[in-house]
This record gives C-alpha cells, structure tokens and sequence, in this order.
C-alpha cells in the first residue's frame, strides 16, 4: 500500500487531521490499534473552544453538533458558600460548546466512511521506519499478517502510551512533566446537570467538578487520593461526597442517581519536544497532556492539527516553511494551555503536603477572582481558548 499521509492513531486527533487532508485533496491512511468500538466506548471530555467548533465545521461534522450540543456564555467557581460566575460573553466576546468526545469521534468515523478513506482497525505491533530520510513506512500485523504502508509523512496521533513519540530518539526528544498527587473520580449519570453551566468548586475536603453531556446525562467528579480505586465508592458515597464540597443552595437541588460509568484518571502535566522530528510529526497526546481542570485536552489537539493539517497541505503543494515550523507553532501554543491548566490546577485543589500559607494563597487567590473584572477577563480568554 502507497499513501501520502499515514496517520497513527483512530481517536479525534488522528480523524480530524484525516478529515482536513481528504477535504483538500491528500490521500491518507489511518492505522488504529483498537477495534473502532472500542474508540468510540472511551468516555472522555466535552468541553470544546470556539476555535474547535470552527475546525469541526471546516472538517465536515459540525451539523450533528449544531443540532444538539449546548453553547455556554461561562462557568461558575464556587469556594465555600460562596459562588461568582465568570462571564464570557461579557469579558470576552466568545463562548464554549458543551459536546461530548464520543460524539465528535462518531461523527468522524462516519464522515471518513462516507469519504471511501482506508481506516486500518486492529493493526498490532505498529512500527514506524524511514522517519529520518525521505521514504518513511509503517508496518503492522493483523490476521496474522505482516502490512506495510509507504508514505511522504506520518502524523503521530496515537496518544500518550503510542508508538509514534518513542520513534523520535531520545538524544533528540525532550520530556517535561508533573505528576499530581491525586486523581479525579468521575461518574456519567441520567440525571439533569446540577446548574445550567459547569461549576468548579475548591473546597476544604477537596476539588469537584458538576458537568454535563445532555440536559439527561450528566458527568460530575470529584478528587480523591491516587491510592483509591472505583470500588471504594458506591454510587450513595460519592454523591455524599459531592454535596459536601458544593455549596448548600446546589447541593440541596442537586438530583441524583445511579452511574452509568465510573472511572478515576490520574492528574499530569506532560509535555514533549520537539513534535517533529524528520518525517514524523506529533500531535495531540502523543505530544503533550494536560490536567483536564482547564478543558484544553481535546483542544489543544484540535490546535494541533490545525497547524499540522496547514503544513502538510503546503507540502502537498511543494512548500515546506509551514511544516518545518510546525513544532515551533505548536509548542508556543502548547505552553500556554499547560500553564492555564496548571494554573486551574494549583486554584482548585488541596494538595496533601500544603501548609497553612499555601492553603491561604489560594483563598487569597480566589477572592481576587470574585473581586477583579481583570482576573477574570485573564480566566476567561484562557479558558475558551486562545487563537489558533
């Protein structure tokens, strides 16, 4: 088999960047490890920047979500009793789309299905070759056969434990990262969204967050030690839980039930440089990963092929200033999603090892908030997410 562009990885990163290619007349392949079920079972975020909205639109798979997913104008930061709402319609003149991941990859799968693209499911052992010269290929097994693919580029989409970033040597790549002491319990439930916007609560016990998917499903999580596992919480515990570091007016309305999904997910801050490496370009987590407290995973992906998809159509064209300043684009962006999400990070949880000084910077830090249009104007253009 001969393409222009393999593509590893059948999650949204890898499907938008497919999508992009085949609308500007590139051919591509993607090559997937999982069953495409299994893509489309993986719960994840749904909290989309108005820039991401755009490139759904410009990929072709925005109609489903112009019917059904829910625009909000802000969030709510709730701290103690007290609850303020950042605002932006009013700071900034933008808003964010509540749209959940499974529905945006769905919607993908059948946009590539009607284009006639190859999408490769069950490829096991993938290996890629060449990235260093100017015949890069891939290989896979599946029926208990070997596979091989030709290709001018190959986009790395395959997140953090793919293949694709561990090609690149490591007397090249450099890797930042933090590890956060504690993880996120969350539950998908029938039950109506606590508010009509996301709230984020800091409290003494700890962070929670009350999400939604649909004006019927709901996703609300909460932090608990990285020692904990989903048995130790019973549907009735966590909602208990979840009352208490809410304020007393939320929790009282707040409608419960029984989960649908339960899961807890480990908080990090990762990233890796650089994202392109010969023939080989990086995107989304397999380049970096961020704590989800500031909804940027699946837009900073979106930014990501965003430029990557600019680049290699300006390869296609026989220019080639765009993709040998794709990492330089990518990471400047990258940077500052990490130091939003670290930022959310540090304001809204409790750390197991703050003293009572750190304890009080933050309380300082979120009354300056309630306080000053300034900072929360800051919040705000971060959080729907800064130009692309």
């Amino acid at each position: 088999m001969r393409t222009e562009v393999a593509i590893i990885g059948g999650g949204p990163a890898g499907l938008i960047l497919g999508q992009l290619l085949t609308r500007a007349g590139i051919d591509n392949v993607v090559i997937e490890k999982h069953t495409r079920e299994h893509v489309l079972g993986r719960i994840r975020a749904g909290i989309l920047e108005w820039e991401t909205v755009e490139l759904l639109k410009r990929a072709g798979v925005g109609e489903r979500m112009a019917r059904h997913g829910i625009p909000h104008d802000g969030i709510r930061i709730a701290h103690g009793d007290q609850i303020f709402r950042i605002d932006f319609a009013e700071l900034v003149h933008k808003r964010v789309m509540v749209w959940g991941q499974t529905e945006i990859t769905r919607d993908l799968y059948e946009a590539r299905d009607r284009e006639g693209m190859p999408t490769v499911h069950e490829a096991a052992d993938v290996t890629l070759h060449g990235i260093d010269g100017n015949a890069p290929f891939v290989t896979w097994r599946k029926d208990g056969r070997e596979h091989r693919l030709d290709c001018d580029w190959i986009a790395g989409c395959d997140g953090f434990h793919g293949v694709s970033r561990r090609t690149i040597p490591e007397s090249i790549r450099r890797e930042f990262q933090r590890a956060y002491p504690f993880g996120w319990l969350g539950i998908l439930s029938p039950t109506p969204p606590a508010a009509e916007e996301l709230i984020y609560a800091a409290s003494d016990r700890g962070f929670a967050l009350c999400s939604m998917r649909r004006p019927d499903l709901s996703r609300h999580y909460i932090q608990v030690p990285l020692a904990d596992s989903v048995d130790d919480w019973p549907d009735e515990l966590f909602w208990e839980e979840l009352k208490r570091r809410l304020p007393a007016e939320v929790a009282r309305d707040l409608v419960t039930g029984p989960s649908i999904e339960k899961s807890i997910a480990p908080l990090r801050s990762f990233v890796s440089e650089p994202m392109r490496h010969g023939r080989l370009c990086l995107a989304g987590d397999a380049a970096h990963i961020v704590p989800p407290t500031g909804a940027k995973g699946l837009n900073l992906a979106a930014s990501d092929v965003h430029y990557l998809a600019e680049a290699l159509i300006a390869a296609h064209h026989g220019r080639t200033d765009e993709i040998d300043r794709y990492s330089e684009r990518a990471l400047a962006r990258v940077w500052k999603a990490e130091r939003f999400s670290w930022w959310m990070t540090m304001l809204l949880h409790s750390f197991p090892d703050e003293t009572p000084f750190d304890r009080r910077i933050r309380e300082a830090d979120l009354d300056y908030l309630a306080a000053s249009r300034a900072a929360r104007t800051a919040l705000a253009e971060n959080y729907v997410g800064l130009p692309f």
